[in-house]
């Protein structure tokens, strides 16, 4: 029993420091490009794990001393704590960005691409006359729809791609404030990738209070509440080969939209043909290229933006 009282903290500052060094070797250009609150969060467990570790090393060199119940039940629960926020941790990793989605994020002579600590904007050299709010589907690095919505900036959208804490777009702010950075913009679509869907629909559903939210996109995503009553333009582009967001869930989400939503469906296309970040746990097989895919979602998002504008 002693042996293990004093082998276990020894591990537990192993996996403390572990987890963090693993997930910043295999992700490290999406750390230093994504929200601060993931990176963090690693930092913290990596500072908890050498502080661990020393009290163990302490430990290690002092006999052992009477241990109130109290006190043993304590140890237990923050052991069992600081291991769950080490499988949360890992569970938190990312899917990267693929180099195609990174070489977007250059400028080039039509569109200026500026990060910031909670978004990426894709701003149209000319001026932007309308704008659009996109929410990344959950752990996926936001990187990976610059390449998809670039089209939208050349043609003129200001396009603000939402980093939001811990790669969950369930946790990222209210779009107001994104609205209120660009006053010059007047009439905006909010949309987003699988559970990025989920906010973009929260903020059309409250497009009565916020006149300048005037379309919703969804790709390969739904509503988790009726929003039909929405005085929205709205367009679901989908795929028939999704795992994930599967055709019987996007026909069950037709009553929960407006009654003129657009509906596309990319036929072979996948859950993970709607960014580039490789392909996805649960996911179907496609049965057509990625770039065909991709040239159906970029047309059909154009065709909202023509209805917004």
């Amino acid at each position: 029993m002693t042996r293990i009282r004093h082998v276990l903290p020894v591990l537990i500052a192993l996996l403390c420091v572990g987890v963090p060094t693993w997930v910043a070797a295999t992700r490290w250009s999406t750390l230093t490009t994504g929200h601060p609150a993931y990176p963090v969060l690693l930092g913290a467990l990596a500072l908890a794990g050498v502080a661990i570790g020393i009290r163990a090393g302490r430990a290690g060199t002092t006999p052992p001393g009477r241990r109130s119940p109290l006190r043993v039940v304590g140890r237990v629960a923050a052991t069992v704590g600081i291991v769950g926020v080490a499988a949360l941790a890992v569970w938190l990793r990312p899917y990267p960005a693929d180099p195609v989605a990174v070489a977007a994020t250059a400028a080039s002579r039509s569109v200026d691409v500026v990060g910031g600590a909670t978004a990426w904007e894709l701003r149209p050299r000319g001026g932007a006359v309308e704008g659009v709010v996109f929410f990344p589907g959950a752990l996926v690095d936001p990187r990976a729809y610059l390449a998809l919505l670039r089209p939208l900036a050349e043609q003129g959208a200001l396009v603000v791609v939402v980093k939001p804490p811990l790669n969950l777009a369930l946790l990222a702010p209210d779009v107001g404030g994104v609205l209120d950075r660009h006053p010059e913009v007047q009439d905006w679509v909010v949309g987003g990738h699988s559970l990025g869907g989920v906010p973009a629909a929260s903020a059309a559903a409250r497009a009565d209070d916020d006149a300048r939210v005037r379309g919703l996109l969804l790709w390969a995503s739904y509503p988790a509440q009726d929003i039909s009553a929405a005085p929205v333009a709205a367009a679901s582009v989908s795929g028939d080969r999704d795992g994930l967001a599967t055709p019987s869930d996007i026909a069950a989400s037709r009553v929960l939209l407006p009654s003129d939503t657009a509906f596309t469906v990319v036929r072979g296309g996948v859950h993970a043909f709607f960014g580039d970040y490789g392909p996805q746990a649960g996911d179907g097989e496609p049965g057509t290229t990625r770039a065909d895919a991709q040239r159906q979602i970029v047309d059909a998002t154009a065709a909202l933006l023509a209805r917004v504008g």
